[in-house]
């Protein structure tokens, strides 16, 4: 049984853990949380109250997913972990050789070049077929009556809407943009903290989506406004590209810290960085959270995790080395001698051959999911498919235009994804999901959630609200300001570059949920960095 002390940081958030025994629901939107609750109490499980507040959040939370993105969910369901990747692949008539036509030398950001097939409407779709009992078009309810009659913005989500328009206004001026602010500003101007922002469109393809499990999306008349779409504005994705798509099922993988088996999505996903860096911290002892040494140590691990996941995570058939080799214990030992006193350049090693929302949802009869979806860098490719509300991702951006790169874009291909759910077990028992949002920040986050709450004892509010740091590049890492001053100097002394951040925004935003194996009673912690909100029954 997992036991951890009642201590609690009192910055970022005044929350404390949230404690129920029917069910609960944990994201970053409080609306969200209450529709998946609200799920559970027309007798919905676990996945439907999952995929309710995934749908609610393309509404609530536009800034960081939307229906036009890519998700990813680990289901503990008949007491066993399953895998859904729900994600994308590049269009079969993209090519290095297109891109460098149109004279790029990387993938753009922004427009239809780096857009690949969405996966979410998918991932909705397959997780209520295979799970579900509520008919979709009751779990998509929620979502729809948002979109149609309107949600006041909160603060955050305000802050962030506001920056997204503020650089979008400057930077996307041409016509196939249009369209992203008739949807997102309608008035001229992006919405504001209390303000009501609603989206017909939006309404319309979620009651699409509800009404035929998603084959509007991939074969029917929403199929067709994308493809109409792309091709009036010179893109790659097409109507053949959407209907050949399926989400795959997969075999979590995990790595055992201290006794707790930790999981995550194989790749393309980043998760293996998460589980590298967790292999070869357990070499080393650690005692003190605030400490700059383990500080230090975490900062090394994750950055030479990180070499090798930015050098070989891709579509896991053109990986050159196997997930099992970034794995294995005996390669964990070999990269972890390389952490020494002062701060490294990292680099690849060479392993043995062989913007994002998160919601975390549980129910009284021990289902749990762990539910990750995202346009990725906030609104995607600032790509709005007219009338319709589908922001479009832009997920080739991580593509390499180096055909000699394990992550080369070519047709067809999954590029690395950087969103990754979370789960943890003991034994043969379910510990209970988690995850923390935030593009490059996200392995970062659940390795410092994992040691907060095994190592250090911390309980979900506290696993949460503990101060975070972030690597950033080569010795560059950024301290969230609540770090201790001392820590940041002490860190100084062994060679980082250390940036003390002037707000919390970069530092990734989680949920976490506990469940007792002896009582049933789920224990339950929400981003302070955020609106997160938990909505218990």
């Amino acid at each position: 049984m997992l036991t951890y002390h009642p201590n609690h940081y009192p910055y970022p958030s005044q929350r404390t853990t949230t404690y129920a025994k029917h069910g609960v629901v944990a994201t970053s939107q409080p609306l969200a949380a209450q529709a998946g609750r609200d799920i559970l109490k027309q007798g919905g499980n676990a996945v439907d109250a999952a995929i309710a507040t995934a749908a609610c959040l393309t509404v609530v939370e536009p800034t960081s997913n939307g229906i036009g993105g890519d998700a990813f969910a680990l289901v503990w369901a008949e007491d066993k972990l399953h895998g859904l990747n729900a994600s994308g692949p590049s269009p079969d008539s993209i090519s290095i050789e297109a891109m460098k036509e149109r004279g790029y030398e990387k993938m753009p950001t922004f427009g239809l070049e780096p857009v690949t097939v969405p996966g979410a409407p998918s991932a909705w779709a397959a997780l209520s077929e295979r799970f579900g009992k509520l008919p979709l078009t009751d779990v998509l309810a929620p979502a729809i009556h948002y979109a149609e009659e309107g949600y006041p913005l909160s603060p955050v989500l305000a802050r962030f809407w506001k920056a997204a328009y503020d650089r979008f206004n400057k930077e996307l001026t041409s016509a196939e943009f249009k369209a992203w602010f008739d949807t997102f500003a309608p008035e001229g101007k992006a919405p504001e903290a209390g303000d009501i922002w609603k989206s017909p469109g939006h309404a319309e393809t979620l009651r699409q989506i509800a009404e035929t499990k998603a084959r509007a999306f991939y074969k029917g008349e929403l199929a067709d406004k994308i493809d109409a779409f792309s091709k009036e504005h010179n893109g790659f994705i097409r109507k053949e590209d959407l209907e050949k798509f399926e989400p795959e099922w997969v075999d979590p993988v995990s790595v055992n810290y201290r006794g707790y088996e930790i999981w995550e999505i194989p790749p393309n996903g980043q998760g293996t960085i998460a589980l590298e860096a967790l292999n070869m911290l357990k070499q080393f002892d650690f005692s003190n959270r605030d400490d700059e040494l383990t500080l230090h140590r975490q900062i090394e691990a994750i950055k030479l995790a990180f070499a090798d996941g930015l050098e070989y995570i891709t579509e896991a058939s053109a990986m050159s080395v196997p997930v099992e080799g970034l794995l294995s214990e005996s390669y964990a030992k070999e990269r972890s001698q390389l952490i020494g006193e002062e701060a490294l350049t990292p680099a690849p090693g060479e392993p043995p051959q062989g913007g994002t929302v998160y919601l975390a949802a549980a129910d009284n009869e021990g289902m749990m999911v762990s539910f990750i979806q995202s346009n990725y860098m906030g609104f995607g490719s600032g790509v709005v498919v007219p009338g319709t509300g589908i922001g479009l991702q832009n997920r080739g951006n991580n593509f390499s235009l180096d055909k000699d790169h394990d992550n080369a874009l070519a047709p067809g291909k999954r590029t690395f994804h950087t969103i990754i759910p979370g789960f943890m077990t003991k034994g043969s028992e379910p510990v209970g999901p988690f995850g923390v949002m935030g593009g490059f920040m996200q392995p970062q986050g659940h390795v410092q959630v994992v040691m907060n709450t095994i190592d250090f004892k911390l309980n979900p509010q506290a696993a949460l609200d503990a101060p975070r740091w972030q690597w950033l590049k080569d010795k560059k890492v950024q301290l969230e300001h609540t770090n201790p001053s001392h820590t940041a100097a002490r860190l100084l002394e062994r060679g980082h570059q250390i940036e003390i951040a002037p707000h919390s925004g970069s530092f990734g935003r989680g949920q976490i949920i506990w469940r007792n194996p002896e009582t049933g009673v789920y224990a339950a912690g929400t981003e302070g960095r955020t609106d997160g909100s938990i909505a218990a029954w």
